[in-house]
């Protein structure tokens, strides 16, 4: 009875039998019960720790299915032998404690991040809670597979309205994000496809699939080159047109009118036209997407709501060329829309009722002004910074006259607790580039900040105003 001297506290919401389950384990684990050990009977145990069989039952129990202890009928419970029991304790992980080095971001300069303070909260709480209250048991099933008819609908109908593009809403996928729709694009045109990316370009998609088998097509201050695609044997080429990604750069006219005309020379030819910042451009008309020019089903259209809406939504989706529709439902027969069904219904009213086509304008007018101070600062202050790609989205790059490595300055940047990121992040294949090149976000940066953020930056770098 000596082995079992421990104590039980009856004063705990930790259940008895689990105390005396974990002092007996304990006991085996740290060698201070013996292998072979015969353990007390239930009664001699109850009335020594004066509590019921009942929990010495579900302790033993419990210590028997885990291997520690066997019952010999008629005979009792004895030890087993630790070194054969098929059982391996696991340590108590410790979190790592935060160091000085993991600071509290003061400015995020990610292309990514959106101005939070602007979102409609209430407007869309309102379509949400609407939602929520309307007995709506239908949207508790599996909708359609590529998506709600009705947000397919809306968003059929605001492409037609801002961007060219005649399609219906057969033809558009739904899917939560970008990184979930390439993969089936990519299966949907593997069969002896070879695929070229822009570079500098999405990091995404070599990681998603691709690996090193991409084909990188460099780009210039006119986008992607054509000239060096057609020198290539591929035929299905990734391209951010309306806002080359990173650098910003918009695809020519004539570059237009030259892809299209190197998707309709092959069979096999296909563009994904990833319409990335489509919606903010401060500069100029709207430049149509490739799909509304496509005569010939080459183009497969790409969007998402990450920086029109959040990008915390995983809303995004594809516009298939007729010619494929056939195509994607055998390949793709047993998918489920991988958005919830109140979220695709609450974008759908919002875009039915015109709010996303204010927010996008108000939202416009916001980016618009941030890029203005922006430019406007280092035109001011910092004259040798050169500035490309602000003709639309929300970040531009910026390359510094300074011979000090890209990481360095992000790890300087850092330890004032600055985030930036340098070009290079986004290569395909190496870039030798004259000056350090970084992205320079401003979509999460509060307009009366902006300013002191620049500052900032160009003082961790040692650039004097």
């Amino acid at each position: 009875m000596d082995m079992l001297m421990f104590e039980l506290n009856k004063n705990t919401t930790k259940p008895l039998y689990e105390q005396l389950y974990m002092g007996i384990k304990t006991g085996i684990m740290c060698k201070q019960i013996e292998v072979g050990t015969k353990l007390p009977s239930k009664k001699k145990l109850a009335d020594f720790l004066n509590i019921s069989q009942t929990t010495i039952e579900v302790a033993y129990a419990q210590l028997i299915a885990e291997g520690f202890i066997v019952s010999k009928p008629r005979i009792g419970f004895f030890v087993e032998d630790f070194d054969e029991l098929p059982y391996i304790e696991t340590k108590q992980v410790e979190l790592p404690v935060k160091t000085a080095e993991e600071k509290i971001i003061q400015f995020d300069f990610h292309p990514g991040k959106i101005d939070t303070d602007s979102f409609p909260f209430s407007l869309w709480r309102k379509y949400a809670k609407d939602l929520y209250d309307l007995p709506s048991k239908e949207l508790l099933q599996i909708g359609e597979a590529q998506g709600e008819n009705a947000l397919r609908s809306e968003i059929a109908k605001y492409l037609y309205q801002s961007r060219g593009i005649v399609c219906e809403p057969e033809q558009i996928v739904i899917g939560s994000g970008t990184e979930q729709l390439l993969p089936m694009i990519l299966r949907l045109l593997e069969n002896d496809s070879n695929f070229a990316l822009e570079n500098p370009g999405y990091s995404a998609i070599p990681r998603i699939q691709l690996q090193n088998k991409a084909i990188p097509i460099p780009v210039d201050e006119d986008g992607l080159i054509v000239d060096e695609l057609e020198r290539t044997n591929a035929n299905v080429v990734y391209i951010t047109p309306s806002h080359q990604f990173p650098t910003g750069a918009v695809l020519s006219a004539t570059r237009r009118t030259q892809l299209l005309h190197w998707a309709a020379k092959a069979e096999n030819r296909y563009i994904i036209e990833d319409d990335y910042d489509s919606e903010f451009r401060y500069t100029g008309k709207p430049i149509p997407a490739l799909q509304g020019m496509d005569q010939n089903n080459k183009v497969i259209y790409l969007s998402t709501f990450t920086k029109s809406l959040m990008p915390s939504l995983r809303v995004a989706y594809f516009v298939l060329p007729s010619t494929l529709l056939k195509k994607y439902k055998e390949t793709f027969s047993y998918y489920s829309a991988t958005v919830p069904r109140f979220d695709q219904h609450i974008v759908a009213n919002f875009m039915r009722d015109g709010h996303f086509s204010k927010h996008l304008n108000r939202m416009r007018k916001i980016y618009r002004k941030k890029l203005d101070k922006l430019t406007h600062i280092f035109k001011m202050y910092y004259p040798e910074v050169i500035i490309t790609g602000d003709q639309a989205g929300m970040h531009i790059l910026i390359s510094l006259p300074l011979s000090i490595s890209e990481e360095s300055l992000k790890k300087v940047a850092a330890e004032s607790s600055i985030a930036i990121y340098p070009v290079t992040d986004y290569l395909l294949k190496p870039i030798e580039y004259k000056y350090p090149t970084f992205l320079l976000g401003f979509g999460g940066i509060p307009l009366e900040k902006i300013e002191d953020g620049i500052h900032q930056l160009m003082q961790c770098w040692g650039i004097a105003k």
